[in-house]
């Protein structure tokens, strides 16, 4: 079994070259096989020449999957994962920790510079929109791929939007979905009863007990799902009350033109939030795994996170008291499906599209959804599977500390990826010095 590792520097491609000699080879086994994937049945999950070749290429290889390494339930997963890969194809599964994606951006972005277009560092990237718009706009990443999976039929792609968006960009055959995730709160009940329900409730519930809540400062990727859940919350709240549609523009990109119009309400809720935060809004926590400290400490009674899972897990680990819930904003809960990607300049690109592949079926993605492993939400769709298929997802009874199964009735989309760097300079103009 490999052992998947943190890989500090970029890695010796000592495979490539044999690789890039059985490409030339392969390459003339079947010209019809150029055209695009067809799955005939998706429950039968039909190969198609294709996808054989990639099969035939991509086994007896690395993979450098760069991916956030700060969570131990999903650096688990992936190593399960790659025992996974291992077994089926002989690939060396290696998970490159990051502590923030941009990482691996920059990483794709440097060797283009550099004229490396062929035998790059990353083979595979989990990637989220706003860096997704960012490595599409400067063409670092492989196209027209993520379609041919044969697996990416079971997630309904013609009538699941969902899995061909990211943040409202297409995708483009660019990115293969890998799961579902929303903001969740969770609350000690041995110290509120009755947690605040909506955006306006937190509001007021935070001046009533002032101290006890906070959010990560930008650019953390937890703060900044808090500002666009508040975002799009207050133009909703004022496009109903006065008959505008100000919050349609959070779909668009982000100009010098509509940046004041569409931000200024959210500099005006954050001035009258911020006195009543922890420490008085002058210092501002790192991230979400300092937040849950604090709630351990019973310095703070209501938190948030983007992985519903990591909340009984914590608990779990006694990292959490037992008297933690979660629960979901009745407003809404902003949520977005997340991909992994592969790097124009990937080194093993077949080997790549056969993890990918991997992650979509069944088998990887009901593990996944187990709260126990990591509880992320299936993009598979049900109606798509076989019955066999479906018995997989059945789960036990959940941890008292998780999100129920049906908490979320309300679900918020994310704005255009432009948006998030105009929050972030914009809060950092304003409340950046007084952290």
């Amino acid at each position: 079994m490999h052992v998947i590792k943190l890989i500090p520097t970029l890695k010796t491609l000592s495979r490539y070259s044999s690789y890039a000699i059985a490409l030339g080879l392969c390459a003339g086994i079947s010209a019809s096989t150029a055209s695009t994937l067809e799955v005939t049945d998706a429950k039968d999950q039909s190969y198609t020449p294709q996808w054989q070749q990639i099969e035939i290429l991509g086994k007896n290889q690395d993979v450098y999957f760069h991916a956030w390494g700060g969570d131990p339930q999903i650096n688990a997963y992936l190593q399960w994962a790659a025992s996974e890969v291992d077994d089926k194809y002989n690939i060396n599964l290696v998970h490159v920790k990051l502590s923030d994606t941009s990482e691996a951006v920059s990483r794709v972005l440097a060797e283009k510079s550099a004229n490396n277009n062929n035998q790059g560092s990353v083979d595979l990237i989990w990637i989220n929109g706003a860096n997704f718009a960012t490595m599409s706009e400067n063409s670092l990443l492989l196209k027209d791929w993520a379609s041919n999976l044969p697996n990416f039929a079971l997630t309904d792609p013609e009538n699941n939007p969902a899995v061909t968006l990211d943040f409202g960009v297409p995708t483009e055959g660019m990115e293969a979905p890998w799961g579902q995730a929303s903001l969740t709160f969770y609350y000690d009940s041995l110290a509120l009863e009755n947690p605040p329900q909506t955006l306006n409730e937190l509001a007021n519930w935070t001046k009533d007990n002032p101290g006890r809540f906070s959010y990560p400062k930008p650019p953390d990727f937890l703060g900044m799902s808090f500002l666009k859940y508040a975002l799009v919350m207050l133009h909703r709240q004022n496009d109903a009350a006065n008959g505008t549609n100000i919050s349609a523009q959070l779909n668009e990109p982000a100009t010098k033109k509509n940046t004041a119009q569409v931000l200024d309400p959210l500099w005006d809720f954050l001035d009258e939030l911020h006195p009543s935060l922890w420490r008085d809004g002058k210092q501002f926590l790192q991230s979400g795994a300092q937040m849950r400290r604090l709630v351990d400490d019973t310095e703070l009674s209501l938190a948030f996170t983007f992985s519903g899972p990591e909340v009984p897990a914590a608990v779990q680990r006694y990292d959490l008291p037992p008297s933690i819930r979660s629960y979901a904003m009745s407003d809404g809960s902003l949520s977005n499906t997340h991909f992994v990607a592969i790097p124009y300049n990937a080194s093993h690109p077949e080997a790549a599209q056969l993890v990918a592949n991997f992650l979509l079926s069944p088998e990887a993605q009901a593990r996944k959804q187990e709260p126990s492993i990591w509880g992320d939400k299936t993009v598979l769709v049900q109606s798509m599977l076989t019955p066999e298929q479906q018995a997989l997802f059945k789960t036990n009874k959940p941890h008292p500390s998780a999100l129920p199964f049906d908490a979320i009735q309300r679900t918020v989309s994310e704005p255009h990826p432009s948006w998030v760097d105009a929050i972030m300079q914009g809060w950092q103009a304003r409340y950046g010095v007084s952290e």
